[in-house]
């Protein structure tokens, strides 16, 4: 089986797209399946499989300008030919995925798509609410095209269904137990941090679609209770200059990687995500595997990842009262945190990453036997 993969996000660029498509990556090299990578990035030579990959044309994305969205200039179907394709994935409703997709439908192999990031949420975040609804209609066209189409979380594919998007199957998340464990956990590191009382930890990009006003307000409600906490943030984005101005009191990591990212989640107290509009939250699983117990709201794909109670709490979205609430029982409970941070060490653990992917690959393989079939 040889599969074709079409996407904008690809290492080195790090998000939770490029990252999740590293380990499904690898695990097709360990299977033995040839693929190519049809990316506006490429890896650099420490990445097993970067000699998959071909570099094509881009622009740089407005509102981002780390990402970038690929331009379909390049004879797309002559490269599905060359490689003699059986299966096509591309991963964002792009142009270039757009002319993969029909490429792929001309020769008569299969299509699928995967979700992983719910950018029509993001519209009321940048006062253009209106554009939601043809954003629903742009998505559905596209996914409606695909011969199959995977979403992260149980959460995400009945809110793709609610809007028109039918039949979606699950490929989940993974995580690294080695990496992210409690064993990680640093006293020079939580010294190293000002103020009085158990660390409350935020960890992703500083952007108005992760909810972060409401973490804010979170922490003056806490702040003016006179709860001790020490409130840290690890990641960047264009909020953080504003976020430094509303909590002057908090620890600005920055963005951080590999150990040092799982020192920071091994060291918190309390990992706090107030983000309504994740597809999975791998951050939220990063968290649990490290022991520290997480608070999240009642939106998106984190509800499959947090039982209130016991790996965590789970609070009403854009409340900050409650959010506070939740935050605050667990800065005066340390046996409480200790038992949620268990729980969610153990089931964290359960998630494999090769297990996961193995089940994706079996998808494929149904869908290449079934095109093949007179």
């Amino acid at each position: 089986m040889r599969i074709a993969y079409f996407t904008e996000s690809l290492l080195p660029h790090v998000d939770g797209v490029s990252l999740t498509l590293a380990r499904l990556f690898d695990t097709l090299v360990d299977e033995g399946i040839d693929f190519r990578v049809f990316s506006p990035f490429v890896p650099g030579p420490e990445v097993p499989w970067a000699d998959r990959v071909r570099k094509v044309p881009y622009v740089r994305f407005p509102l981002y300008p780390d990402y970038r969205v690929a331009l379909p200039t390049f004879g797309v179907g002559r490269a599905l030919d060359d490689f003699r394709a059986d299966l096509v994935h591309t991963v964002s409703p792009t142009p270039l995925a757009y002319r993969a997709v029909t490429a792929a439908h001309r020769r008569g192999i299969p299509a699928v798509a995967s979700f992983h990031t719910h950018f029509v949420s993001y519209f009321r975040y940048y006062r253009v609410r209106p554009l939601e609804a043809a954003g629903w209609r742009i998505l559905r066209h596209f996914y409606g095209r695909c011969d199959a189409v995977f979403a992260p979380s149980r959460a995400m594919i009945h809110e793709l269904d609610r809007n028109g998007i039918r039949g979606v199957r699950l490929w989940s998340r993974g995580i690294d137990p080695v990496r992210f464990n409690p064993g990680r956990r640093s006293e020079a590191l939580r010294k190293g941090i000002p103020g009085e009382g158990p660390i409350v930890l935020f960890g992703g990009r500083l952007v108005r679609e992760k909810d972060l006003d409401d973490l804010v307000v979170m922490s003056e409600i806490l702040r003016r209770r006179g709860d001790p906490f020490r409130l840290a943030l690890v990641g960047d984005g264009p909020m953080r200059g504003e976020l430094e101005s509303r909590l002057p009191n908090a620890c600005f990591a920055g963005h951080l990687e590999g150990t040092e990212l799982a020192a920071w989640y091994a060291s918190a107290d309390i990992f706090v995500f107030p983000s309504t509009t994740e597809t999975f939250g791998n951050v939220v699983l990063e968290a649990m595997a490290s022991g520290t117990p997480p608070v999240v709201v009642d939106r998106g794909g984190v509800m499959d990842l947090v039982e209130d109670s016991r790996t965590g709490r789970v609070t009403p979205a854009n409340h900050p009262e409650n959010l506070a609430g939740a935050v605050g029982e667990l800065l005066h409970d340390e046996a409480r945190r200790a038992r949620m941070g268990s729980a969610a060490r153990e089931t964290a653990a359960e998630r494999s990453w090769a297990a996961i992917n193995r089940a994706l690959v079996e998808e494929y393989r149904r869908l290449v036997e079934a095109a093949a079939e007179p």
